[in-house]
């Protein structure tokens, strides 16, 4: 199942808020909330199983043009250009293959046979490099000085659950003004899915909100498979409907947890999914659940 992942792991995981002596019931991330709302059986197999999937091309493509547009502000203005931002492919991709050796198995073989799903390693590098002219595209890195890049945010509820996750970009212009940034290597979705894409979005804006008492001014999701660009723009109201959302799904989940009762749910989704062999969707039967400590 392609998705963007937001966390580089050739980098330290940043230093978390302290929850010792809290008794944390659980903790959520966008990703995996989204895994639980799409399929409840996917959740289980990525959260407590820990089931192993096969690298795809589609979720490193995200990784890998995410960290260059990262480190792309670490130069000075003038030197944020196209042609940079292509150089840094290479160097970056070798680095995230020598901390997961894992990813080089996407690619064909040096004899050029060609393994299922593997891909064509000039051909995918050479997609990475329009979704980076893509998004020279959409604007002009010379001209921003992000205040955040890969910021990892986190708030323990009322409830004791832990909200985390990673933020892609956050900008304050000269007023103070907030905006959330974050890249999607896919295409926009129709009108129907905006809600679902923009739930991350809100759900980051909760965590900023309850910690740094402010409601970010705007939230941006930019597309880089499409060139597009959503924006939107949240008030106290929709914040509070994505806390109790939150709460719900946790509630849910736990009650899955209690029971063992972790139901597939069938949709196009599943055409991306590993574990097709263990669904009863599919003619499977998922493992024993590990032993709760």
């Amino acid at each position: 199942m392609p998705t963007d992942q937001l966390y580089d792991p050739t980098e330290t995981e940043p230093p978390r808020t302290v929850v010792d002596g809290v008794d944390v019931v659980g903790s959520l991330s966008p990703s995996r909330a989204a895994d639980f709302m799409a399929c409840p059986l996917l959740y289980r197999f990525r959260t407590i199983d820990h089931l192993d999937e096969a690298p795809s091309p589609a979720a490193a493509r995200g990784t890998l043009v995410h960290s260059v547009l990262e480190r792309l502000y670490d130069l000075p203005a003038a030197g944020r250009t196209l042609s940079e931002a292509r150089t840094m492919l290479r160097p970056i991709l070798d680095r995230l293959i020598e901390a997961e050796p894992e990813l080089s198995t996407m690619f064909e073989d040096a004899g050029g046979s060609q393994g299922e799903g593997r891909v064509d390693r000039a051909v995918w590098l050479a997609e990475c490099e329009a979704l980076l002219a893509t998004y020279f595209g959409l604007e002009d890195p010379t001209r921003l000085e992000p205040a955040e890049r890969e910021l990892y945010v986190e708030h323990l509820l009322d409830s004791k659950l832990l909200l985390r996750g990673y933020v892609d970009r956050v900008d304050v212009n000269p007023a103070g003004a907030v905006r959330v940034v974050d890249y999607k290597t896919g295409r926009a979705p129709s009108e129907v899915f905006e809600a679902k894409a923009l739930f991350q979005m809100r759900f980051y804006a909760l965590v900023l909100w309850r910690t740094r008492k402010e409601i970010p001014a705007l939230l941006q999701l930019m597309y880089l498979g499409s060139g597009e660009v959503l924006r939107y723009v949240p008030d106290e109201a929709d914040l509070l409907a994505t806390e109790r959302k939150v709460e719900a799904l946790w509630a849910a989940i736990d009650r899955a947890t209690r029971s063992g009762d972790w139901r597939p749910h069938r949709s196009r989704l599943c055409d991306w999914c590993d574990h097709q062999a263990l669904c009863p969707e599919f003619g499977g039967t998922p493992p024993p659940l590990p032993l709760r400590e």
